[in-house]
């Protein structure tokens, strides 16, 4: 599905990604783990088109899509969650989800005057869709509640809702477990599964928990000082002596020797 073949991103002096190369397969789930600082978040962004590369190449389905815009991306299936939720927060967690889809008729301002009939029409099918959307990721009961007002795991939650609101192919979540306690973790982890499953959802994400990782991914991909350092099952990687030494640390060492 996606293919990043020696990327590299520099700032300046500073190269966040430094000759990075990861293959996402089509209809996996696979992870991306490293310390602070290894480049994750940063190649994230160079493949969903918030940064463009210094050099390298990024194709998705065969197509290049090296440098391309996120609102060109995000027509091609290609979406991208951020670590912090970008909630319209005086909006509901409904309207939140029906602003998602792009083309509606009701943004056009002759519509909208002359056409209310089928504005209204399309708020109704969006509205459904939403609210299939919110049962499926069992929040059905916060429809109506201001998006503001979520804790930070439903607000997770409501960014995988947008992704179901138009035809996602492969979907970028970064660092979906960040202050979320371990029950709506479990609830995200249940949803991201069914997305892969049920619906053929493509996923690639950044996480620290590795219980959540192994749990969820296959490959993991481990990332140090802007390059690929390993890449494997989870069990594997947790049993790698390099991956250890640069990230894991030896609470993962003693863990992965008393297993």
């Amino acid at each position: 599905m996606i293919i990043a073949q020696d990327v590299h991103k520099h700032f300046g002096g500073f190269r966040a990604v430094d000759g990075a190369t990861i293959e996402i397969a089509e209809g996996s789930i696979t992870g991306l783990i490293g310390p602070n600082g290894a480049g994750k978040s940063t190649l994230f962004n160079v493949i969903a088109g918030v940064l463009k590369p210094t050099s390298g190449k990024i194709t998705m389905a065969g197509e290049d899509i090296t440098g391309l815009p996120p609102h060109e991306l995000f027509h091609k299936g290609l979406l991208r969650t951020f670590q912090i939720a970008h909630e319209f927060s005086s909006m509901t967690v409904r309207e939140n989800l029906m602003m998602v889809p792009g083309g509606q008729r009701g943004e056009n301002l002759w519509n909208a005057w002359f056409r209310r009939g089928q504005v209204a029409e399309d708020e109704r099918a969006l509205a459904k869709k939403a609210d299939e959307v919110l049962n499926f990721l069992t929040i059905d009961h916060l429809a109506d509640e201001k998006a503001g007002n979520l804790s930070g795991g439903q607000k997770k939650l409501l960014e995988l809702g947008r992704t179901m609101m138009v035809d996602a192919k492969v979907v970028f979540l970064d660092e979906v477990g960040a202050g979320v306690n371990r029950t709506l973790l479990n609830t995200i982890g249940d949803a991201i599964v069914r997305l892969n499953r049920e619906r053929g959802y493509t996923f690639c994400l950044i996480e620290h928990d590795m219980d959540f990782i192994a749990r969820l991914c296959d490959p993991v991909i481990v990332m140090a000082e802007g390059k690929v350092l390993a890449q494997g099952k989870a069990d594997a990687i947790m049993q790698n002596e390099a991956v250890i030494e640069a990230y894991l640390g030896t609470g993962l060492k003693n863990k992965a020797t008393a297993q």
